[in-house]
């Protein structure tokens, strides 16, 4: 039998029940037996009640979510005891890369984004600092996912106020914040927007997008699984660790400095706990030395990387123009220094230099990092949403810049060809040239002198290497 008909989708479910209950019902009038259990949209099955040991009935659906994959939708009630319970399972196989989905919700439309929450998933809501840990698999809305909150955070509150006064305020003041104001129509109320993510190293969770994926609201990222996540999902055994042969794994002579990390203790700029900066040498072929260093306090959860140039200074700068025309140029190594400015003219971005800092990524994973930032800080500061006046011209702007955020996202998907080009006047920036050694027919690389200006904000002019010694001599 074919998948699409085991899992046909809600709509073909919708149809397939309205005419199976036409039918029964004219069967019923003529004295015909209903139809066989194979034909029914919902399964039923008798299964235990855990709850008080009689037969409950589990009921089965099979259905198709679009732009996701095929699900079961299970639902058990015990007519004895009157327990309940609904889950949601995926039917597909664990997703190669684990899955971040995560939705900007602004105004009251946007709670009725429809979340595919499988068991593996952990939802978060940085706005209120809620973590929802991985629990059983759900298919809500948005809004379905702040009414579960509330109401299971609701459920203790008279007790915690009388033995956890402090835990009670904390929780209240949250609960006090996603309730919905009294007496206001939907479309009026005000609303403070938040982000929602979901985390599903699985890959099997979803957040539904509005149109297309290029919705500016909504943004897909994958990731790479980590051992104690593969273990979680018993793809890996745990006690699976294989003891290394030492001189297989210990460096060779050859290796040099190249692959020794050093460390650095320093203080936390957020926290003032110490820590320690740890920074490495890395050889990129057909260019130069870099050192890439990375902060990571434990108290605090403060994270930083920085790029640096291990090279002298170039005598002249250098612009590299890079036609990205497929997905395959996203997979280009990419380095951009803190005095590199990024230009991509066909969506009218342009970013300064020392925006991002220093990055040692590829083109993908700097679009998605542009992209992130922007959505972010933009979105962010749109509190007064709801109340304000659709005609207004904080609304038409960002009536525009959702525009912006959908054509960036349109090119950091290789949706459509677009230009990439990279100004430092330091020479400290690098594209990966997939045809090494020989030249990149899509990619052109210019040098060019440095302006007086261009020196004087890099503090070259008055920087003096030779003769020092007798100037300071004379004086």
């Amino acid at each position: 039998m074919a998948l699409e008909n085991l899992f046909p989708s809600i709509g073909t479910l919708a149809q397939q029940a309205d005419s199976q209950a036409d039918a029964n019902e004219d069967n019923g009038r003529a004295g015909t037996p209903p139809k066989e259990d194979d034909d029914r949209v919902v399964q039923e099955i008798e299964s235990l009640c855990m709850n008080c040991e009689e037969q409950g009935v589990t009921r089965l659906l099979l259905t198709s979510i679009p732009y996701f994959h095929e699900v079961i939708v299970m639902s058990f009630r015990c007519e004895h005891c009157g327990f309940s319970n609904n889950e949601i399972q995926s039917a597909e196989v664990i997703r190669p890369e684990g899955t971040i989905y995560t939705a900007r919700i602004l105004s009251r439309l946007d709670l009725n984004r429809q979340v595919v929450k499988s068991e593996t998933c952990t939802v978060t809501i940085s706005e209120y600092e809620l973590t929802i840990p991985a629990s059983k698999g759900q298919l809500t809305t948005v809004e379905g996912i702040i009414r579960n909150v509330i109401r299971d955070l609701s459920h203790d509150q008279p007790l915690r106020r009388i033995q956890q006064e402090d835990t009670y305020t904390k929780i209240q003041a949250l609960i006090d914040k996603r309730h919905r104001p009294q007496g206001a129509a939907n479309s009026e109320a005000p609303m403070p927007p938040f982000t929602l993510k979901l985390d599903d190293p699985a890959g099997n969770s979803f957040i539904e997008f509005v149109d297309s994926m290029a919705d500016p609201k909504w943004n897909l990222r994958t990731y790479r699984r980590t051992r104690e996540q593969n273990v979680a999902l018993g793809l890996v055994a745990d006690n699976s660790v294989v003891d290394e042969d030492p001189s297989e794994t210990a460096p060779t002579d050859d290796s040099g400095d190249n692959e020794e990390i050093y460390i650095f203790p320093g203080v936390c700029s957020s926290c003032g706990h110490p820590l320690d900066t740890m920074m490495k040498k890395v050889v990129i072929p057909y260019f130069k030395d870099i050192l890439i260093m990375s902060t990571n306090c434990d108290h605090c959860g403060y994270r930083d990387n920085e790029v640096k140039s291990g090279a002298a200074i170039s005598e002249k700068g250098k612009r590299v123009t890079l036609r990205v025309e497929d997905s395959e140029d996203l997979s280009r190594d990419i380095l951009k220094s803190e005095t590199c400015g990024l230009t991509i003219p066909e969506i009218d971005l342009i970013l300064q230099a020392g925006t991002l800092g220093g990055r040692f990524t590829t083109l993908e994973g700097i679009l998605e990092q542009v992209y992130e930032e922007l959505s972010e800080k933009v979105f962010a500061a749109g509190d007064s949403v709801g109340s304000a006046n659709p005609d207004g011209p904080d609304i038409q702007e960002r009536s525009k810049f959702e525009i912006f955020l959908g054509n960036l996202k349109a090119v950091k998907n290789a949706e459509r060809p677009f230009t990439l080009i990279l100004d430092d006047p330091l020479a400290n920036s690098y594209v990966q040239n997939l045809y090494a050694p020989d030249p990149d027919p899509n990619m052109m690389i210019e040098l060019y002198d440095r302006t007086w200006e261009q020196n004087e904000d890099l503090g070259l002019n008055d920087m003096k290497v030779e003769g020092y010694e007798q100037d300071d001599a004379e004086s």
